[in-house]
């Protein structure tokens, strides 16, 4: 997906069912692109969600293993927050009944074209 723009590619990933919001996300917790939900506040969303990400690897780092993502599960929806190199992270707001394992292709995917575009 060679020159294409980063909202080009979030909007493509945003397209697959089950997903509500796409944002990419710094690793400080800026917004960079795509949408947040709008009934959140869209700074505290971005900076919390890069909290979350840098969280759970300083807390899972002496594992030996390698973090796949952090879900979050909520009553009505669910989060997946994804690395997206060492500068940004990738952030899904999902249906409840969203397969992630189904969507990571897709995900997983568009984060290799963001990493070209970053």
């Amino acid at each position: 997906m060679s020159g294409s723009s980063i909202e080009e590619i979030l909007e493509k990933v945003k397209k697959e069912p089950g997903i509500d919001n796409l944002t990419l996300v710094s690793r400080t917790g800026m917004h960079i692109a795509g949408d947040t939900p709008k009934e959140a506040h869209q700074e505290t969303y971005v900076a919390m969600s890069a909290i979350l990400l840098g969280s759970s690897e300083t807390a899972t780092s002496e594992l030996n293993d390698e973090l796949k993502y952090v879900l979050v599960e909520l009553i009505d929806t669910r989060i997946l927050i994804q690395e997206c190199g060492p500068s940004a992270i990738l952030v899904a707001r999902l249906k409840s009944d969203t397969e992630v394992e189904k969507l990571l292709e897709s995900t997983e995917k568009a984060i290799k074209d963001l990493k070209k575009v970053l």
